[in-house]
């Protein structure tokens, strides 16, 4: 079944979406991206790994996988940039 192009670009926002929403939950809990580094890990590698076994049998879970890890993957990345991550004070 071939895809028309209105499901191409509901895709192409999701993708969007899911960069535009890493950055924000990345700016939101900046100091968690310091403390909670193994989780986010953790988070990004199940769900590419869950992301990747999905891609043979659902397309709804896999694009729901694909977001989970672009946004832990976005949240992972910005946790090394010293102007964006922040120790919390106590």
């Amino acid at each position: 079944m071939k895809s028309s192009w209105l499901s191409k670009m509901i895709d192409m926002i999701i993708i969007l979406l899911s960069i535009s929403t890493g950055f924000l939950i990345s700016w939101l809990a900046r100091d968690e991206l310091i403390e909670g580094y193994s989780y986010i890990k953790i988070l990004f590698i199940t769900s590419f790994v869950l992301m990747a076994v999905f891609s043979f049998y659902n397309e709804v879970l896999t694009k729901t996988m694909g977001f989970i890890s672009i946004v832990s993957f976005i949240s992972l990345m910005k946790r090394f940039d010293k102007k964006w991550a922040v120790v919390r004070k106590r």
